[in-house]
């Protein structure tokens, strides 16, 4: 048989904003609000409190880096995307005769809403270009396909 201590009773004086929250954890959780309080109160006391808000520190600065890595390398895949798109273009299409340029600019408005509108619908739809691209592919620097 085990013998349970009396706890002791003490009054607080809390924040209204801190008393809502107080009560909202209390009622999601079916706890009640002593119980709730009692271990907020006995984690802040406890010696490895700090150590646990370094870790969890540590852990989110870990999702950030992950994530600022993401988006450096889609960055650097759409940069080169343009790169070679342009190398193409420029390297397949040919200079136009003044007649024939003044067409291909009064029909560029009408392509332009085309593309536009594609691009709309690729992102509304997907999937991205980056996650066709595999994770293990890394964008270097100085290099870059040539078409």
């Amino acid at each position: 048989m085990t013998i349970r201590k009396k706890k002791t009773q003490i009054s607080v004086y809390l924040d209204p904003d801190v008393m809502t929250m107080l009560a909202d954890y209390a009622a999601r959780r079916s706890h009640s609000q002593s119980l709730v309080a009692e271990a907020a109160i006995a984690s802040f006391l406890s010696p490895d409190a700090a150590d646990r808000r370094e870790a969890a520190l540590g852990k989110r600065l870990d999702q950030i880096d992950r994530r600022m890595a993401r988006m450096e390398r889609d960055t650097g895949i759409a940069i080169e995307t343009l790169a070679v798109f342009i190398r193409f273009w420029l390297a397949t299409t040919p200079a136009l005769a003044e007649p024939a340029a003044q067409a291909a600019r009064a029909k560029a408005g009408q392509r332009y809403d085309a593309f536009v509108t594609a691009l709309g619908r690729r992102l509304a739809k997907g999937p991205r270009l980056r996650q066709e691209i595999p994770d293990d592919v890394s964008i270097d620097a100085g290099g870059g396909a040539a078409p």
